[in-house]
């Protein structure tokens, strides 16, 4: 078994890695059938106000005043919010799986997500990710939001990592080549059973729970140089 000597720094997506996705279809789905509203109206209207929102540029209040309150509703705002903070749930063993690399390698752990100031607020909360994450570069906070390059190289100038001493772990295929563009390896997450036998098969073996067969692509590329913004 190769170990990784060099990997000093864990990248990581919240949503689809650590916790459920925070506001997705299928949330939005739910929440229209709960509350009887127009599905493709939310939708439609989503989709212009979530990326400014994600951005940081809107608060979760004015995001709903366009897309669910821009007319009188039956149901109230915090009704609404409560259901959309309830959505969150914790993918099942990777808490554990993370911080027990941590401990084990004495790595930093950088979360790099794109996610919307108060379900982030929430989420870090609820899930005391503040526990043992050491930096949170949220699209919200940033100002950026993946697949922009620019949050990644921003994370590495805030890590103080060169790119060659990360490893990411990230659930959506678009955002690999991304990162891999400035260097930093990236492992396609796929579930706990299947990111746990990957990892310890690059010598980061930090869990001793039940693994399965079916490893995910690992991606990387050997690059000299530091990660630094450019």
């Amino acid at each position: 078994m190769k170990s990784l000597p060099n990997i000093t720094t864990l990248f990581l997506d919240i949503g689809g890695v650590l916790l459920t996705d925070g506001w997705n279809h299928a949330h939005r789905a739910a929440a229209a059938g709960t509350f009887g509203l127009d599905p493709g109206e939310l939708e439609d209207r989503h989709h212009l106000a979530f990326d400014p929102y994600e951005a940081g540029r809107l608060t979760l209040d004015e995001y709903l005043d366009l897309v669910v309150f821009h007319r009188e509703r039956t149901f109230t705002r915090d009704e609404f919010k409560g259901f959309m903070f309830g959505r969150s749930r914790a993918c099942p063993g990777m808490a554990g799986l993370i911080r027990g690399l941590k401990d084990r390698f004495g790595l930093k752990v950088v979360v790099v997500s794109n996610e919307g100031r108060e379900l982030n607020a929430h989420r870090i909360r609820t899930f005391k990710l503040d526990a043992w994450v050491d930096m949170f570069i949220s699209s919200c906070f940033v100002h950026l939001r993946k697949p922009d390059p620019e949050i990644y190289r921003l994370a590495l100038d805030v890590a103080q990592a060169p790119a060659q001493q990360v490893l990411y772990l990230e659930n959506t295929p678009m955002f690999i080549p991304v990162a891999e563009g400035l260097g930093i390896r990236c492992l396609l997450h796929q579930d706990y059973p299947a990111t746990r036998l990957a990892l310890a098969s690059l010598g980061l073996d930090g869990d001793s729970g039940p693994g399965r067969e079916g490893v995910p692509s690992f991606h990387g590329r050997d690059r000299s140089g530091t990660g630094g913004r450019r």
